[in-house]
């Protein structure tokens, strides 16, 4: 069995007003160099066998003080980036409400089949990121994993493997923490198991 630590990434100048940041490749802000400072702590005493995040800037910059305490080099691999949300790029959802209403009506009704247009499809995200994962899981058996990624796609990586429908990931999954980790635990066979979920910075994530 793997165990993969699926964190997200630390704090954005984007968080708040929680604009959509998707693709868009933003820098962590203050708050998000401590809080990464603050899981490479826990990192250190982790066990960690390998390190892996998408190639997006917020994510390597969650990494790299990892990388220099646990000595591990991150593994950048593509398929571990947020969301591309078109149109939402850049944007609060009450901005692009603004302009186009129907838009939002119908995303919030179902985020999985009316996703933003111009944007990807929230079932291409999960095949990319359960693959990703699962050969991380394959490289590293009986390894410890911690991964930096994004929160739209842990959160319909979760859904995935509890079997919930894509389209209630907003529903049923509201929030994630900045660098708060989700566990999966990858068994033989393919199977996938959820042991935790958003521990955040008061279970040493971050001080």
């Amino acid at each position: 069995m793997t165990l993969i630590h699926l964190t997200r990434h630390g704090q954005t100048p984007w968080h708040r007003p929680n604009r959509y940041t998707g693709s868009s490749d933003v820098d962590l802000d203050e708050v998000g160099v401590r809080q990464a400072d603050a899981l490479a702590r826990w990192a250190q005493s982790a066990g960690l066998t390998a390190l892996a995040c998408s190639d997006l800037r917020r994510a390597g910059q969650t990494a790299a003080p990892v990388a220099a305490r646990t000595g591990l080099a991150p593994l950048v691999d593509k398929r571990l980036r947020e969301l591309d949300f078109g149109l939402a790029e850049g944007r609060t959802l009450a901005e692009v409400r603004a302009e186009h209403p129907e838009v939002v009506e119908r995303f919030v009704a179902d985020p999985d089949g009316r996703h933003f247009p111009g944007g990807e499809a929230p079932a291409d995200a999960v095949s990319r990121g359960i693959a990703a994962l699962g050969e991380l899981a394959t490289a590293y058996p009986e390894g410890s994993v911690l991964v930096i990624a994004h929160s739209t796609l842990i959160r319909l990586v979760v859904c995935a493997v509890l079997g919930v429908p894509l389209r209630e990931y907003r529903r049923k999954l509201p929030r994630l923490a900045p660098a708060s980790r989700t566990e999966l635990e990858f068994g033989a066979g393919g199977a996938v198991a959820l042991l935790a979920y958003n521990v955040g910075l008061d279970a040493g994530c971050a001080a």
